[in-house]
């Protein structure tokens, strides 16, 4: 079935919003049918179908993800922390906020790799 279709897209189908997915369904895959009552989800999953294109089921962060939830708790203690320490010690509050700020950037990392 992929053969017979062509697909020129502008951005790529995880990308595009509900509205555009139908309409590309609507004007291009005849094999979808009843596109205007599908959500985003079932619209990508049926538009992958019919394309051929296989989706990974691990997802991108599937082997950072025990690190990142370790990471995230970690965030959370420091920001309780941070809570209970007055402002008036603004260079305490200044070094945990910086060690936050390390934790979530790396987070962002690994959910990327």
């Amino acid at each position: 079935m992929s053969e017979d279709i062509k697909l020129e897209l502008k951005k790529p189908l995880d990308k595009m919003t509900a509205k555009e997915l139908r309409q590309l369904c609507m004007d291009k895959i005849p094999q979808i049918t009843g596109a205007s009552g599908k959500t985003k989800e079932e619209l990508l999953s049926s538009i992958k179908n019919v394309l051929g294109i296989v989706e990974d089921e691990s997802g991108k962060s599937g082997a950072y993800k025990e690190q990142i939830r370790t990471i995230k708790g970690r965030i959370k203690e420091l920001q309780s922390q941070k809570a209970v320490i007055p402002k008036s010690r603004r260079k305490q509050r200044a070094i945990l906020r910086k060690k936050i700020h390390d934790l979530k950037k790396n987070t962002r990392r690994l959910a990327a790799a």
